[in-house]
């Protein structure tokens, strides 16, 4: 593809982008107060997280001496908001598109999409955006900044610069996994509910990977990759990531989004039409 050619289209992409946005966020902001009803229920559920985590540590008393897995109280809250930021991400752009495939395979709908001059994959996972999930994105970043800064983490551009990569590898590979698992309603309608085992099964990674027994850990590590979602990122947020550790959780991220771009094309050669 040329140069122009991949400049011209790009700039549909974000043209659409713009107004796919534009759109929902004018519809979802008709009703202001449903932000700050979740910004309390953000507030509520991360009370009751830190909350579970100190009985985890065996009550205030000890929280400066235990630990969890081999992290301390403030490192194990660095996971914690960052468990909390790809919350926020799944409410703010995951459910509200991915939610939808489903409808889409059974009302017909899909046809339509296919029909579109833009990839489908693409529509089907940015068509939509809820401002709802900033609370938590928010409340989780002030929550990582602040336990890193008393965990004593100390920050460089590098640093912060792959703090932030494998973060954005955490939230390709939470999209890529939910999508494929949504992708499956081409075969199977009722998909909705393992969506959900998995939204659920992913909860996991609140908590440092380490804390977990030997066997759970391989299975959050090479089967649900819980690991690659918050504790690595974590690692390098608190400023002692491992090279290898590092190149996994990117490769991972590369890994599982070209698997959820196969595994669509997969789908759709055996989607049949509801015109056909």
């Amino acid at each position: 593809m040329t140069t122009p050619l991949l400049a011209s289209r790009l700039g549909r992409y974000r043209r659409s982008l713009g107004r796919f946005w534009a759109t929902a966020l004018s519809a979802e902001l008709e009703y202001p107060a449903n932000f700050w009803i979740e910004a309390l229920s953000v507030l509520g559920n991360l009370a009751g997280s830190v909350f579970v985590l100190g009985l985890l540590f065996g009550g205030p008393q000890r929280q400066s001496t235990a630990n969890l897995g081999g992290w301390s109280w403030d490192e194990a809250l660095v996971v914690l908001g960052l468990y909390t930021v790809l919350d926020g991400f799944t409410t703010s752009l995951l459910q509200p598109n991915l939610s939808r495939i489903v409808g889409h395979v059974q009302n017909g709908s899909l046809d339509f999409v296919l029909l579109k001059p833009l990839d489908s994959q693409f529509w089907l996972s940015t068509r939509m955006i809820s401002p709802w999930g900033l609370p938590g994105i928010l409340a989780g970043f002030a929550l990582c900044g602040w336990a890193a800064a008393r965990a004593g983490a100390s920050w460089t551009p590098l640093g912060l610069a792959l703090s932030a990569a494998l973060l954005v590898a955490s939230a390709v590979i939470l999209y890529s996994l939910w999508f494929v698992l949504a992708a499956l309603s081409i075969w199977f309608v009722k998909v909705w509910n393992a969506t959900e085992v998995l939204r659920y099964t992913l909860v996991a990674g609140r908590y440092p990977v380490t804390a977990y027994p030997q066997a759970l850990r391989l299975v959050f590590t090479f089967v649900l990759p819980v690991a690659f979602l918050t504790t690595v990122p974590a690692e390098a947020v608190l400023g002692r990531g491992e090279p290898l550790w590092v190149v996994g959780g990117l490769a991972m991220a590369t890994a599982t989004f070209l698997g959820s771009r196969w595994f669509w094309r997969y789908a759709l050669r055996h989607y049949t039409s509801a015109s056909s």
